[in-house]
């Protein structure tokens, strides 16, 4: 049930108009005073968030009822991983700092602490483990079948 609090209409999916300067710098910073992950992880994961609420349908409803469960996001994630770097998800991935899918959370989180996102009382990191295994969920040979687990 996580949303992005920089909306200025319908969500985008890619690197973006409303990815202003400032908002960029705080990313930076984030990432930086974090030292965990890669700056665009963050990007990736607020990118993915606003493909999750698209695919979801969600865009045009109020921005309280924006909201999706960590899990949605991090199936969202891994759809829109697989549009943006094919095969080479996981390379991306472990090149960023993420390992498996608690680290979702753990960027999530601090992207909630530094108030670039919102959630809401019910949300919590464990919304965000083990969700899916990477080498079971990047298997390009098996992925090819289907690819498309959201609505």
């Amino acid at each position: 049930m996580i949303h992005s609090k920089i909306i200025g209409g319908a969500a985008q999916t890619t690197l973006r108009a409303d990815m202003s300067g400032e908002f960029l710098q705080e990313i930076e910073d984030l990432a930086e005073g974090d030292g965990r992950y890669n700056r665009d992880a963050y990007i990736f994961v607020y990118d993915a968030l606003q493909y999750t609420v698209e695919k979801l349908g969600k865009t045009t409803l109020p921005k309280e009822k924006r909201h999706i469960s960590g899990r949605d996001l991090v199936l969202g994630i891994s759809e829109y991983s697989a549009e943006q770097f094919g095969p080479l998800t996981c390379s991306v991935f472990f090149h960023w700092g993420i390992k498996q899918t608690r680290d979702f959370g753990e960027i999530v989180f601090n992207l909630i602490e530094a108030n670039l996102m919102s959630k809401t009382e019910n949300d919590q990191i464990d919304d965000f483990v083990d969700v899916y295994d990477f080498a079971e969920e990047f298997d390009w040979t098996k992925r090819k079948a289907d690819l498309k687990r959201l609505p």
